[in-house]
C-alpha cells in the first residue's frame, strides 16, 4: 500500500477536531514533506519521526513521501501528530496492519529512540473520539487522563514498538496498557475545612451564603484578618461536582499550560493570581488563545487578593465574564470562547495602610488618600459584586485559644448549603446568583413587610436596578437556608447588611 490514512486530534480552545493524517508514498528523490498549514513543531515532526522508526528497528522508506494534515484549512500545533504520522508512514509501506490502524486516533509525540511523551489536551480528544466510535492510544504518562473519557476504549504504551506489534496483532487493546478511571473525589489533596478558622462568625455566616447562592463577595479588613484564609475554605463549602462538570474542569486543565494532575479529579478549582497579573493572564490569551485564570477557575473560586493593587483595566476584563459566564478572545484569524463560571471572592484593606479604624489608632491615612484608594475599582464592578463584608482582627481570647466556643467543621456547613440548593433546584432554576431580572421577578417575591423594608433601601442606599435586583436574589439565598418559602423582613434586612459599599 504506497497511501494510508491514520486518525488524530487537533486541539482548538476545548474542542478537539478530528484530523485525517494522510500518507502518499512516491517514486523519486528521497524526501519527506508536511503539509496541511502545520506550525514549526509539527514541521520539525519528520526528523523525530524518522530517528524514531530507524531506532525502533523498521525501516523509513527511502522514496518521496508526502504527509497531508486534513482539514488544511484547520492549524496544527504541537508534537501531538507525531505517532500519527510515524504509523502512517509504517502503514503506507506495509509495515503495520492497516485494518488496526482504522479502528483507533493516535496522539502522542515521539522521541529519537521511539518512546512516547505526553502532550496537552488528551481529555478532549479522548471524548472526542469516543463519540465518534473510535478508540485513542496515547503515551503512557497520558493514560489516566484519557481513561476519565472512556475506559474500554483507550489505552497507552511506552514505545512506538508496542504500538505497532499490537496493531499487527490484531489485539490493540489486549497487549497495551489499559489505564484505569479514577471517580470522582476518589484521588485528591485534603481541602481546607473551615473549622480552621478562630472566630470570625459573621465571616463564615457569609462564606455559607455565598456558597448557597453561589453569590461573589469582597471582603475588607485589615492585614492578618484571616481573609485569605476564609477564602481557600469556599471550595470545600460547594457541592460536590457531576461527571459532567468535572470533566468540563478536567478538559480546561488539560488544554491549560500546566496540563491535568490525576490528583485534582473532581476537586472544584482555586485560583489566586497575583495581582501583578496582566489582562492576557486572567483572561487568556495568546498567538494560538490559551485560557487564562478566569477559564481555569471555571465551576470553582477565583480569588483577588489585594484587589484595589490590581490594574483598573485588568478588573474591568471581569466584567463581562461575571455576567454572561463565558469570555470570548478575537484573534485576527479565530475567535476562542471559554466557558468563565466562576465564583469571585476578593479582600482589600480599608486603607493603603490597612488599619483605618483600628483601636490603636496607628492608621494615619487622610479621608483623600482612603477615597483615591477606593476609586481604584470602578462603579460598573462593584456594582456586580454581590456581598460586602467587613472583616475585623481576631479578638486575642480567640486566637490563643481562650474562648471555648467550638468551631463548626466545613461538613455540617455543606449539608445546609446542599438543602438550599435542592430548594432552588425544586423551583426549576440553578444557583441564586445566575437568575435573570424575569426569573428574580417569579421566585423571588419578598412578603409585605419585607417589601417595605427593601423600598426604604433603595430610597436610602440610592441602588441600581443591577444592585435591587442583587439584594433580592440574596434574601432568597438566606430564605432558602432558613428553609423559608416566602422572603421574609429578616431576610431582607440581613441581605441590605451585605452592601456597605452602598452605604459609604
Amino acid at each position: 500500500m504506497a497511501l494510508a490514512t491514520v486518525y488524530s486530534r487537533a486541539q482548538n480552545a476545548l474542542q478537539a477536531e478530528s484530523v485525517g493524517v494522510e500518507v502518499d508514498l512516491a517514486s523519486g528523490l528521497p524526501a519527506l514533506t508536511v503539509v496541511g498549514l502545520p506550525e514549526a513543531e509539527v514541521k520539525e515532526s519528520k526528523d523525530r519521526v524518522r530517528a524514531a522508526i530507524t531506532n525502533s528497528g523498521y525501516e523509513f522508506p527511502t522514496r518521496r513521501i508526502t504527509v497531508n494534515l486534513a482539514p488544511a484549512d484547520l492549524p496544527k500545533e504541537g508534537g501531538r501528530f507525531d505517532l500519527a504520522i510515524a504509523l502512517g508512514i509504517l502503514c503506507a509501506s506495509g509495515q503495520v496492519a492497516a485494518s488496526g490502524v482504522r479502528r483507533f486516533e493516535f496522539l502522542g509525540e515521539v522521541s529519537l529512540s521511539g518512546e512516547l511523551r505526553s502532550v496537552r489536551g488528551v481529555l478532549p480528544a479522548a471524548l472526542a473520539a469516543s463519540a465518534a466510535g473510535r478508540g485513542l492510544i496515547v503515551p503512557t504518562d497520558n493514560g489516566p487522563e484519557a481513561a476519565l473519557a472512556d475506559a474500554t476504549g483507550v489505552a497507552s504504551a511506552e514505545h512506538l514498538h508496542d504500538v505497532v506489534a499490537a496493531l499487527n496483532a490484531d489485539e490493540s487493546t489486549a497487549m497495551l496498557t489499559r489505564p484505569e478511571p479514577v471517580t470522582v473525589g476518589a484521588v485528591g489533596g485534603k481541602v481546607p475545612d473551615l473549622a480552621d478558622v478562630r472566630g470570625q462568625a459573621q465571616a463564615k455566616r457569609a462564606l455559607e451564603i455565598a456558597a448557597a447562592g453561589g453569590h461573589s463577595m469582597l471582603m475588607v479588613g485589615p492585614p492578618g484578618a484571616g481573609k485569605s484564609m476564609l477564602a481557600a475554605r469556599l471550595p470545600g463549602l460547594l457541592p460536590p461536582m457531576s461527571r459532567s462538570e468535572a470533566l468540563e474542569v478536567a478538559s480546561i486543565a488539560s488544554i491549560s499550560g500546566a496540563g491535568f494532575d490525576p490528583a485534582t479529579w473532581g476537586q472544584r478549582p482555586f485560583r489566586d493570581p497575583h495581582h501583578t497579573a496582566s489582562g492576557v493572564a486572567l483572561v487568556g490569551g495568546g498567538s494560538s488563545p490559551r485560557p487564562g485564570e478566569i477559564t481555569r477557575a471555571h465551576r470553582g473560586c477565583l480569588f483577588l487578593d489585594e484587589l484595589p493593587e490590581f490594574d483598573r483595566r485588568v478588573l474591568e476584563v471581569l466584567r463581562e465574564p461575571l455576567e454572561s459566564g463565558e469570555i470570548t478572545i478575537s484573534r485576527a484569524a479565530r475567535q476562542t470562547r471559554y466557558p468563565a463560571t466562576f465564583q469571585l471572592i476578593a479582600a482589600m484593606n480599608p486603607c493603603p495602610c490597612g488599619y483605618l479604624g483600628d483601636p490603636s489608632g496607628r492608621c494615619h491615612c487622610t479621608p483623600d488618600q482612603v477615597s483615591r484608594y477606593r476609586r481604584r475599582l470602578s462603579g460598573p464592578l462593584m456594582d456586580r459584586i454581590d456581598m460586602y463584608l467587613s472583616v475585623a482582627a481576631v479578638p486575642r481570647e480567640s486566637l490563643v485559644g481562650e474562648d471555648d466556643t467550638v468551631a463548626e467543621a466545613s461538613a455540617a456547613v455543606l449539608e445546609r448549603v446542599e438543602a438550599a440548593r435542592m430548594s432552588a433546584t425544586r423551583r426549576g432554576t440553578t444557583n441564586n446568583a445566575a437568575l435573570d431580572a424575569a426569573t428574580v421577578d417569579a421566585v423571588c417575591r419578598p412578603a409585605d413587610d419585607a417589601r417595605q423594608l427593601l423600598n426604604r433601601a433603595i430610597q436610602t442606599l440610592n441602588l441600581s436596578a443591577r444592585g435591587y435586583h442583587r439584594i433580592l436574589r440574596l434574601a432568597r439565598t438566606i430564605a432558602d437556608l432558613a428553609g423559608a418559602e416566602t422572603i421574609g423582613a429578616n431576610h431582607v434586612a440581613e441581605a441590605v447588611g451585605y452592601r456597605q459599599m452602598d452605604r459609604q
